[in-house]
């Protein structure tokens, strides 16, 4: 009879032990997932019924994000790039609408050459989330501003904005290049 005693503590010991590390497996990697996606992470969390679900499109990001060819920009790309944001930035004074539409394509043209996708809005965020998720509101706020700019319904102030909001993604785009990613 204490054997009997003895096995059932033992297994009971065993269940307890393994439904702690599963719990701490999930902590941590909850704490990992916000770690890396920040504000992304709150708001898919809001977004979704369950963290469970959030968190398994976050994990679905990371992977194909694993499987994209993201390449760093040479150093003579990266300057020509930086020569254009230069431009586009004095073309704001003249023509503020257009500037933002410049700096749009500016952005995507340089996510495109560093290997992300382009063709789909909500896919780049997506993809885009997993190694810039800091920058990630900035893009969708000057995305915002700039549909409304190509409807005519954007102040300069607002695009003003849009460009401060490109121009945080923008150089982040470039200076990974710098950091040897």
């Amino acid at each position: 009879m204490s054997t009997l005693i003895w096995v059932a503590v033992v297994v009971v010991a065993v269940v307890a032990l393994a439904a702690v590390g599963y719990v701490v497996l999930q902590q941590q990697r909850r704490s990992r997932l916000r770690a890396r996606f920040g504000p992304e992470y709150e708001r898919l969390m809001a977004e979704h019924d369950s963290k469970k679900e959030a968190e398994q499109e976050l994990l679905a990001r990371e992977q194909r994000h694993a499987e994209l060819d993201i390449r760093p920009l040479s150093e003579e790309t990266r300057n020509s790039y930086a020569r254009r944001w230069t431009e586009v930035q004095e073309r704001f004074v003249d023509a503020p609408g257009f500037a933002v539409t410049e700096a749009d394509q500016l952005v995507t043209s340089v996510m495109s050459d560093r290997g992300y996708p382009t063709d789909d809005y909500e896919q780049r965020l997506s993809d885009l989330s997993v190694a810039h998720a800091s920058t990630l509101d900035h893009y969708r706020k000057a995305h915002e501003i700039s549909g409304r700019a190509a409807r005519k319904e954007a102040s300069t102030e607002e695009l003003r904005q849009a460009m401060v909001h490109y121009r945080a993604l923008f150089e982040e785009l470039l200076e990974e290049t710098t950091r040897g990613r």
